[in-house]
């Protein structure tokens, strides 16, 4: 892809505009399921439910969220870790998060 592509691809994106549907905890529970059942991501089953071309690209399977320094403290102190070691603290949450999904699935 050539610098100018790439710039163009940029513009493209600083014009688009992120929107929030304030449509209620049933039709956003809903949602979110319809795209779970799909393998897409919540975003996407909303763009394919308002007839919008969705990016075909796979979406990495993951679960993300914001940890502020408190929680990285607290994280550290329940496994017994330096607050300095984030990608410790990191591998052990996700370890944490599999065996869970063992737990409650009884295996």
């Amino acid at each position: 892809m050539s610098t100018k592509d790439k710039w163009e691809g940029e513009k493209r994106a600083i014009k688009a505009v992120q929107i929030a549907f304030d449509v209620g905890h049933d039709v956003n529970r809903q949602i979110r399921l319809e795209a779970v059942e799909r393998g897409i991501n919540p975003p996407d089953r909303v763009r394919q439910i308002l007839g919008l071309p969705v990016n075909p690209k796979p979406i990495r399977p993951r679960l993300s969220i914001s940890l502020s320094d408190d929680d990285f403290v607290a994280l550290a102190q329940e496994f017994g870790v330096s607050v300095d070691d984030k990608l410790k603290i990191r591998q052990l949450a996700a370890e944490k998060l599999i065996s869970h999904l063992e737990i409650e699935d009884g295996s």
